[in-house]
């Protein structure tokens, strides 16, 4: 009997709460004494989900799900299940129940549900007709990581296998958690297992013990092992008619077999299939044929009564372009690259796939909006050092080509001269033209210590802080450094007009300066803030300056008196990490690790619009407006959302 933990309702972290005034109360009517509610619009919804990639590790198989309607793909990174439209993968939706690093999802044959299963063991069922995705049953079949998993085409059995401590895999009724059989014959992990579709079931496993297991039932039985490959066995699948199951292992053979009495057939290209590890296979519909995918960098389609590779897809020749995942889903092949990239395959044109889906795999640090010809694109800036750029409408992506930052960029904004201007810590900062979108080498300055930020003003200046510094760069050089601070610089804005520049530190103040020339002058004013500051902004006017700081508090300045304090804005639960000024100058949002985004008003610090759980489980690592109503946030989910904004 597999452990259940009962049923829950669990929400998805879209399902918005409402408009927030301190002390208000919801607007009601009456009508002959009858109290009627009235319906209220909620101040923020979801507009647009630009998804993470596939979490990709280098020599472990990446399972892609398929929907049996034909209308997605279903993969997993981090604690999100990510599930997108095949013809247009920009749409996406996102599963985000787990507490632990997902690792596996597939559908039901039924298309109404779908299984995920975590690095703990955790399996959960949850409904996919439905946005808030209620859970439906959650198992803990073994302790240990999830590998995959089959369902029988009825949806009403599941078999699970990965690390299990005292066993590799189990299976068992969906409804009850009631065992239908034992999965043995192997003594080291199994990494895949698939249930033949047709009637009589059958049951077969691939382990890094180099064998296959094959099972009759149900109940399913061990009836007996193949070694015929002298390697891990990465992936094993029937034929969508049941006729035949193949099994791919890291020697590069594909062997097939009888899908009713495991006979062996023949080994697929009389020899190696592929000159590398093969990680992943998948049938065509008729099951005449099938796509592997390779780390010797393609991916092939096998004609399996001619046992002969119809077509060669190559992908190039970095590490990154070996292919550890693949799915035939009706007409459209997609193969996974250790890039995370997500291939569309032209059987027309194999050396040009129809179509990559490029984006962030590694959590996101830092977000800017640049606004070109009345069309926004969202740059975004990763721990692995990638910077991606987003359409804001379409939801087409893709990387600057060159060399790029080495490690993670930890902060970005556009210049006047529409450069993008990044930081990263791999001690440089680069500016990029954002028209060819290609990285240069001669602009990028290697600085004396690891910055931390980076603001741009008029006329060609950027300032950065370090550690322990404070660098000022004019057309794209370093001119000028301050080092003997006494205290530790965390943050900077620059005036958009007069050349001010604010300078938050650990020290719980801000320190102002003045560019004047190729200096920067220390103006001898602080202005203290409740804790150590994480993040400065001025507003687009430069009417207002805006601090957040580790105490939960966000501090407002007014710059033409003198910096007087405006007001102080409560309501995080956690340390305030990130703020954007909306283009109306009234707005403005802060994001917190509490995984919460607040949307303040100025001239009245207790309204606001809460927005709980925007990347749930994520806290918000960068904010940018598209336009007074459009905000767009980024998170270590590796997800780009846009919320549209409605005030009263």
């Amino acid at each position: 009997m597999v452990t259940a933990t009962g049923r829950r309702l669990c929400w998805s972290s879209a399902v918005a709460s409402g408009f927030e005034s301190l002390g208000g109360r919801e607007q009601s009517s009456s009508i002959h004494s009858v109290q009627i509610r009235t319906p209220r619009k909620m101040p923020y919804e979801i507009k647009h989900v630009f998804a993470s990639l596939p979490q990709m590790e280098r020599g472990v198989a990446k399972v892609i799900g398929g929907d049996p309607k034909g209308n997605n793909f279903v993969y997993t990174n981090g604690k999100c299940v990510i599930i997108r439209n095949i013809e247009n993968p920009a749409i996406a939706d996102i599963y985000t129940e787990h507490a632990h690093q997902v690792t596996v999802a597939k559908y039901a044959p039924s298309g109404f549900y779908i299984a995920s299963g975590d690095i703990t063991g955790k399996l959960r069922i949850w409904d996919t007709t439905q946005k808030e995705h209620l859970l439906k049953y959650e198992y803990q079949p073994f302790v240990g990581k999830i590998k995959d998993m089959s369902w029988t085409e009825d949806s009403k059995r599941i078999a699970v296998v990965g690390e299990g401590r005292e066993t590799f895999g189990a299976v068992f009724l969906w409804d009850t958690g009631s065992s239908v059989g034992e999965i043995a014959g192997h003594n080291k992990v199994i990494n895949s297992v698939d249930i033949k579709q047709t009637r009589p079931y059958r049951l077969v496993t691939g382990s890094d013990d180099n064998c296959a297991a094959f099972f009759e039932g149900p109940p399913f039985k061990f009836k007996f092992t193949l070694g015929d490959h002298s390697r891990f066995v990465n992936c094993v699948r029937f034929s969508p008619d049941g006729n035949r199951f193949a099994t791919a292992s890291a020697d590069g053979q594909i062997f097939l077999y009888d899908g009713k009495t495991a006979e062996k057939i023949c080994s697929l290209g009389n020899g190696k299939a592929h000159d590398g590890g093969i990680y992943a296979i998948s049938w065509s519909a008729d099951s005449t044929q099938l796509l592997s995918a390779s780390g010797d960098k393609t991916a092939k389609i096998w004609d399996v009564a001619a046992n002969s590779a119809v077509t060669t897809f190559g992908f190039g020749s970095d590490t990154l372009d070996q292919q550890l995942g693949c799915l035939w889903q009706k007409d459209y092949l997609l193969t996974v690259s250790l890039s995370g990239y997500i291939n569309y395959l032209d059987k027309n044109n194999p050396d040009r796939p129809l179509r990559v889906v490029k984006g962030h795999n590694k959590s996101i640090q830092c977000i800017t909006v640049h606004k070109n010809d009345g069309r926004s694109t969202i740059y975004t800036g990763s721990h692995d050092g990638h910077i991606n750029y987003f359409d804001a409408e379409t939801g087409e992506n893709d990387t600057f080509s060159g060399k790029a930052h080495t490690n993670q960029v930890s902060s970005m904004a556009v210049d006047s001269s529409n450069e993008l201007v990044t930081c990263s810590m791999d001690d440089t900062v680069r500016f990029t033209s954002i028209a060819e979108n290609a990285y240069s080498p001669q602009n990028s300055i290697k600085l004396d210590v690891q910055p931390k930020s980076v603001a741009v003003g008029a006329g060609g200046y950027a300032v950065t802080v370090c550690i322990g510094q404070i660098v000022l760069l004019k057309d794209k050089k370093k001119v000028f450094a301050i080092d003997s601070l006494d205290f530790e610089p965390e943050a900077v804005a620059v005036h958009p007009c007069t050349g001010e520049v604010a300078v938050g530190g650990t020290d719980g103040n801000i320190h102002l300066y003045s560019i004047q020339g190729n200096t920067l002058k220390d103006e001898g004013k602080s202005l203290p803030v409740k804790g150590a500051i994480t993040s400065l902004a001025y507003s687009n006017d430069g009417a207002f300056l805006a601090a957040t700081d580790v105490n939960r508090c966000v501090t407002v300045f007014t710059v033409a008196d003198g910096y007087a304090e405006k007001d102080r804005f409560y309501g995080h639960h956690a340390k305030v990490v990130c703020i954007a000024w909306s283009p109306d100058n009234e707005h403005f949002a802060t994001g917190g690790m509490d995984m919460m985004v607040y949307v303040w008003t100025v001239s009245d610090s207790d309204t606001r619009i809460k927005m709980p759980d925007t990347h749930r489980l994520h806290h918000v690592s960068g904010l940018a407006w598209l336009d007074e109503h459009t905000l767009a946030t980024v998170s270590h989910d590796a997800c780009v959302k846009q919320w549209t904004i409605t005030y009263k």
